[in-house]
């Protein structure tokens, strides 16, 4: 059984004009270990989606089931106890100004009314887990973004939570900043066998540190499944958007392209899509030693995810065309994607 179970959930809100469907017959499966993306623009419901996992808000029907427990149906003792084993860090940070560090990641054990010195052994365990060992008096104000999240990840920790929720966490830092968090939250997944659920608009954060994806847009679940799929095939249009973010050849490639289609017009240019195995294998010096046709790379990357890695080469293919066909058949037996841009 799946950790985290959603089943035809529906969120409706009252708004002056009726009800507003924040999230509609949603269902999906998240399983213990899992860096689960949930990636959609403003407005696509992703934030009340993740509200829904820790009874911030309840459904309007469909069933949540977090670790066998239904959350629509717990009282309200049940569910504060529930929580406890849910942290959330947030796009802002969310800390206390007039508290140092310290006393930041022990206000969950504070509430939860934990004796003060097994607070604060637990509050400096968490400051070396998320390298901030010896600041533990500073305030927030003397802290850069990049480690007042790493405070916030710190106290969301405190009470050795099981799952943790991440609702646009990186959104408000730097991209240097911002790897460097998603490098913590994964030491995190793999130390402490944490489940994530990771909201974000950001293709970039999916890619780096999520094995699943979910693609939302306007409350439902479009598309979903392994990242490196989604990334070597997406279905949806919207889905496609947020993959051009990582693949989308910049604007001198594509002039470079126009002036080798007037050059050789009788050429091929396709984009040839890798994963796994085959993204570091020599497929494209196998094509030409074994058939009659010359290969021009235009413009390629090669991008490691958490499951592996992933490319695209955008290639020109001269020769016979007869000896192009052949060449394009041993790249799909090679399992390699093909998308053809121009045939000559």
């Amino acid at each position: 059984m799946a950790l985290i179970e959603l089943r035809h959930v529906k969120k409706e809100f009252s708004g002056k004009n009726g009800k507003i469907t924040a999230v509609n017959d949603v269902s999906l499966d998240i399983e213990q270990g899992d860096i689960y993306g949930i990636v959609g623009y403003s407005g696509a419901g992703k934030s009340t989606l993740v509200r829904l996992l820790n009874g911030l808000e309840l459904p309007s029907s469909g069933e949540v089931i977090v670790q066998e427990n239904n959350v629509a149906t717990m009282n309200n003792a049940q569910l504060r106890y529930f929580r406890k084993k849910i942290g959330m860090i947030f796009q802002h940070f969310n800390l206390l100004w007039s508290r140092t560090i310290l006393e930041n990641i022990m206000l969950p054990l504070e509430l939860a009314g934990v004796p003060k010195s097994e607070r604060e052994k637990r509050a400096e365990e968490l400051l070396v887990l998320v390298g901030l060992e010896g600041r533990g008096k500073a305030y927030p104000s003397q802290l850069s973004g990049g480690q007042k999240q790493r405070v916030g990840i710190a106290r969301a920790l405190a009470n050795s939570p099981e799952i943790l929720l991440c609702d646009e966490a990186t959104s408000a830092l730097d991209p240097q900043t911002t790897d460097e968090v998603l490098d913590l939250l994964l030491e995190i997944n793999e130390k402490l066998g944490l489940t994530i659920v990771l909201i974000t608009h950001e293709m970039h954060v999916i890619r780096k540190i999520c094995n699943k994806v979910a693609v939302m847009e306007l409350g439902d679940i479009v598309e979903e499944g392994n990242v490196i799929e989604v990334f070597k095939n997406p279905q949806e249009e919207v889905t496609k958007r947020f993959v051009q973010q990582e693949l989308e050849p910049e604007e001198d490639t594509k002039e470079l392209l126009q002036e080798l289609i007037v050059e050789n017009p009788n050429g091929l240019i396709a984009t040839l899509q890798f994963k796994g195995d085959n993204a570091n294998e020599p497929i494209i010096s196998q094509a030409i030693r074994k058939f009659l046709i010359d290969i021009n790379v235009v413009q390629g990357q090669v991008q490691q995810a958490k499951e592996g890695a992933f490319g695209s080469l955008t290639v020109m293919i001269t020769g016979e065309k007869s000896e192009i066909e052949k060449a394009l058949s041993f790249f799909k037996e090679n399992e390699v994607g093909l998308e053809v841009i121009h045939r000559g």
